[in-house]
């Protein structure tokens, strides 16, 4: 009977997953291999190799390493800062970092906009005080600006939560054997936070890797992304067919990403956030 009501409680979650993971997944493969006349190929497939969407991917992938970057740098000292602070409750500093992702995504980058654009807040702040204006909207550095401030937070809290579960008896006994504070880092630190990086990286670099809104209104269309292709052969060209063989090339690399967690993060250490 307790058999029977775990199989019932788990009814709507099956009925999620079916339909909301599992049946888009397969009508993408559907459109990605067929033509419109239901017979396979593999043409959508190795558009990927044209010219446009060539370049497009490339420049996805360049800008998405970037932001992989930019956060790492600024997420791993930021963390160890939060860790040395000695916070008794961990999930304040949890909900502080998540607070500013509860406002709408569309509302976020909109506002970076506003600061960015010629006349707005920034540029205005630096013609008061007599400099030079800056013209970094609708570029690559915008987009780049925009992805780092909006997954940032994913990479901070798995690098955080790593460091949350370092003894700090360890690093006390270190200190006692001799140790210094560099071969603290590169001996314990560094080695104990890798399944943090590891999710971490993998949760920026996907996201950025498939971004589209954020290109589409700090690029002003002039950055065109694979996700902008993706999103153009859906919603403007209603290409499906094509859509679905691009989206199955970015799933790819996906897999690739999971793959990386499960080699550096077998227990699920980093993706933990208490």
């Amino acid at each position: 009977m307790n058999k029977f009501k775990q199989q019932f409680l788990a009814g709507p979650y099956l009925i999620w997953i079916i339909g909301f993971i599992l049946l888009p997944l397969v009508m993408i493969l559907c459109y990605g291999f067929t033509t419109g006349d239901c017979s396979f190929t593999l043409e959508y497939i190795t558009a990927i190799a044209s010219e446009t969407n060539r370049k497009s991917l490339g420049l996805s992938l360049k800008l998405g390493i970037l932001c992989t970057v930019i956060c790492l740098v600024l997420a791993y000292p930021l963390a160890m800062i939060l860790n040395n602070m000695h916070i008794k409750n961990q999930g304040i500093v949890v909900f502080i970092f998540m607070l500013p992702m509860w406002m709408n995504f569309m509302l976020r980058i909109l506002a970076w906009k506003l600061l960015l654009s010629k006349n707005g807040v920034i540029n205005s702040i630096l013609t008061s005080l007599g400099l030079d204006r800056i013209n970094i909207i609708n570029t690559p550095a915008a987009v780049v600006l925009g992805m780092v401030y909006d997954f940032l937070p994913f990479m901070l809290l798995p690098i955080y939560n790593s460091m949350t579960r370092i003894r700090h008896d360890w690093i006390e006994a270190a200190k006692d054997l001799g140790a210094g504070s560099i071969t603290i880092f590169f001996k314990i630190i560094l080695p104990l936070t890798i399944s943090g990086i590891v999710s971490g990286i993998v949760m920026v670099f996907v996201p950025s890797l498939t971004s589209f809104a954020i290109s589409q209104i700090l690029g002003g269309g002039h950055v065109l992304l694979i996700g902008n292709v993706i999103e153009q052969d859906f919603m403007q060209g209603m290409q499906w067919n094509a859509g679905s063989g691009l989206s199955f090339v970015l799933m790819i690399f996906v897999l690739v990403s999971m793959a990386l967690v499960n080699l550096f993060d077998k227990e699920g250490e980093g993706t933990a956030l208490c």
